[in-house]
């Protein structure tokens, strides 16, 4: 057998004993990604709703901004938050530097513009559709930001799942903040940079194992999310067009 084989088979006996390393590793990943996910959105999406549907001068402005944001590397959100956590910084009275909470608020900084450029998109598609409707019945601009975000909510949970993938497969800015300690501040892609340096290759390769089938379950859960939808929208089509027909 070759090492890849070997490697491989190893890797499938770690997870498949419950390694308690391997497995105290996914928790960590699971429980940073997953509440910096949640702050990211419960912040973003109100904010990227609100901006899907308001008009201001210099709005065009702000969303060139929340684009370019996008593109930020990974490693400069890290930078940036090490700088503000550290002992000379601004934050720095926290004393968060390498630790969880540190890796949640870069991972959190990092998701934020996701989840709030994701959702002005769909919001304000939304607003093109629906929106004059609504101003007409009075509804003013934080009120149909309401309305269309739970008319959206289908699409406004793949934004979420979406966030939690960027979040998940993330290494720069955690490595920076969170300092890949053993046992408080590891998570699946950090240990898997460190154990593929050192050469342990089934730990490695469990990990990304792991890490390969959190984001297959992601998209799964977006497809599945999506053609629900299209099944409740054809469904409601379908009987709006019977009570018309009846009546």
């Amino acid at each position: 057998m070759n090492t890849f084989t070997e490697s491989f088979q190893t890797a499938l006996m770690l997870i498949g004993s419950f390694d308690p390393g391997l497995w105290a590793v996914v928790r960590r990943s699971l429980a940073v990604s997953g509440l910096a996910t949640l702050l990211a959105c419960a912040v973003g999406m109100f904010a990227g709703a609100w901006l899907g549907v308001a008009r201001f001068r210099g709005r065009g402005a702000v969303v060139i901004l929340l684009n370019t944001a996008l593109a930020v590397p990974a490693v400069v959100v890290g930078l940036v938050v090490y700088l503000l956590l550290s002992r000379s910084g601004p934050l720095g009275f926290l004393g968060w530097l390498f630790s969880f909470q540190a890796m949640v608020l870069a991972q959190t900084l990092l998701v934020l513009p996701i989840a709030m450029a994701l959702t002005r998109q769909v919001i304000e598609d939304a607003e093109r559709q629906h929106g004059e409707q609504l101003a007409s019945l009075g509804a003013g601009t934080g009120t149909r930001a309401l309305l269309l975000a739970w008319d959206e909510r289908y699409a406004l949970l793949t934004v979420l799942l979406a966030a939690f993938g960027r979040a998940i497969a993330e290494v720069g800015a955690v490595m920076i903040v969170g300092g890949n300690i053993d046992g408080f501040t590891r998570v699946m892609t950090t240990a898997i940079a460190l154990e593929t340096s050192k050469g342990d290759l089934p730990m490695a390769l469990g990990l990304g194992l792991v890490l390969l089938a959190v984001v297959l379950l992601l998209n799964a859960l977006v497809a599945g999310i999506r053609r629900w939808r299209e099944r409740a929208d054809s469904g409601a089509q379908a009987a709006q067009a019977g009570q018309a027909v009846l009546a």
